[in-house]
């Protein structure tokens, strides 16, 4: 015979398992853990609130590329607008040669010296035997235009100054007012002579000879050949004899 229901009677009944209200007992529990223990893979699977657990796909993540090292240049680039070259050896600088260079200096101003007095010597020794005659000829000849200009125009003074020996005498004697009256008459008579060239002399030492072209005031057309003998004397050539 069944038991009469009631609400003062419980009915024993046996629970069910998986009831929506019900509280899972400790047995429901280890069930649920072996059953999950054998059924489950091998990899733990992890459902994000809010997504059906059926659904949770694997992504495989592909590993990251290794990482490329890239090396660090090494080469030098030049600046712009100077040419690439590679680097230069700068040879060590000499040591200081200041005596040598001096030594040389001196060595060749020596030898300038030594040439320029060879040639100052040989020039002497070529024109000593030139030089002195030429410049001791002209003064002869200077001496002889002078001692005509003076007879031409009466200097007494000149003529003693320029003559010497017997020709010199001749114009000492005179005296002034005596030599002034005697050049007047001889001047208005143009009786006095004039050398026109003087064509050779010849220098011996203190001694000179020359040879002139003369001729009378009063008759340019007739020339003769006059001598002249010179000495050196007080610095000068002087007329000591004229024939």
């Amino acid at each position: 015979m069944s038991n009469p229901s009631g609400p003062d009677h419980d009915d024993e009944t046996k629970p069910v398992v998986g009831g929506d209200d019900e509280q899972p007992t400790q047995e429901t529990e280890a069930a649920t853990e072996a059953i999950g223990a054998s059924d489950a893979p091998a990899e733990r699977r992890f459902t994000a609130p809010g997504f059906d657990a059926g659904s949770t796909q694997i992504i495989h993540r592909e590993p990251d590329p290794e990482t490329e090292i890239f090396s660090t240049p090494t080469e030098v680039f030049p600046v712009s607008g100077t040419p690439r070259t590679g680097p230069q050896a700068i040879p060590p600088r000499p040591a200081p040669t200041r005596r040598r260079s001096w030594a040389l200096v001196l060595a060749v101003i020596a030898v300038i010296v030594a040439l320029a007095a060879v040639a100052v010597l040989a020039t002497f020794l070529l024109t000593r035997d030139r030089t002195p005659k030429a410049s001791r000829e002209d003064m002869v000849r200077s001496t002889i235009q002078s001692f005509d200009a003076a007879v031409q125009n009466g200097d007494l003074a000149a003529l003693r100054g320029l003559t010497c020996g017997q020709t010199m005498d001749s114009y000492v004697k005179y005296d002034d007012q005596a030599w002034s009256d005697t050049h007047a008459r001889v001047a208005a008579a143009r009786q006095y002579p004039v050398v026109a060239s003087i064509d050779e002399v010849v220098v011996n030492g203190d001694h000179a000879e020359a040879n002139v072209t003369s001729f009378m005031a009063f008759d340019p057309a007739t020339r003769s050949t006059r001598s002249f003998d010179l000495q050196f004397r007080d610095n000068q050539w002087k007329i000591c004899q004229a024939s």
